[in-house]
């Protein structure tokens, strides 16, 4: 079953997009490590093994409607934070624009009546509500800490026991 040619290019940038977020938590786990924070290091790199499945679950999707996957290039992230809390800013600044995308493919699926993508765009906007609810926390919290070392430390500590499951969680998906 074939989808509308606008759509597939739609697609097709939410799987670049899917991608370029999972390069980007790259590079945050990359500052995080260089920080001496591996368990904000390691929640972040679960964050990009989670992105990359969810750019395959995209692909997939197009290749199954007899689509023609086309991915576009992905800028190099940003490798120079100031603190965990402006580095989980971006984050949450970057999902929402992954949830802006998808209202966008919904709302366009919607006016084409492809109600096949119905069912996998239902999942991903259940999934972007719990992605900006965790990060938005995780600021909440940074904010509270201020300059504490020792709660940052916590903190730390917390999110490197959340990404080793979500880790488990992203790879049984």
């Amino acid at each position: 079953m074939a989808m509308p040619p606008e759509l597939e290019a739609t697609y097709n940038a939410q799987i670049t997009m899917e991608y370029g977020a999972a390069y980007s938590y790259l590079g945050m786990s990359a500052w995080f490590e260089a920080e001496g924070l591996p368990g904000m290091a390691a929640w972040m790199r679960a964050q990009s093994a989670e992105e990359l499945t969810h750019a395959h679950r995209f692909l997939e999707f197009v290749l199954d409607r007899d689509g023609t996957v086309e991915l576009g290039p992905i800028a190099a992230p940003v490798l120079d934070f100031a603190t965990p809390l402006d580095v989980f800013r971006r984050s949450l600044a970057q999902e929402q624009a992954v949830t802006a995308s998808i209202n966008d493919i919904y709302a366009l699926a919607l006016a084409a009546k492809d109600f096949a993508s119905n069912p996998l765009l239902d999942w991903f906007v259940a999934e972007q509500v719990e992605e900006e609810s965790s990060v938005q926390q995780i600021i909440d919290d940074l904010v509270r800490a201020g300059d504490a070392g020792h709660t940052i430390l916590m903190i730390d500590r917390e999110l490197g026991a959340r990404g080793g499951v979500e880790a488990a969680a992203s790879a049984e998906e």
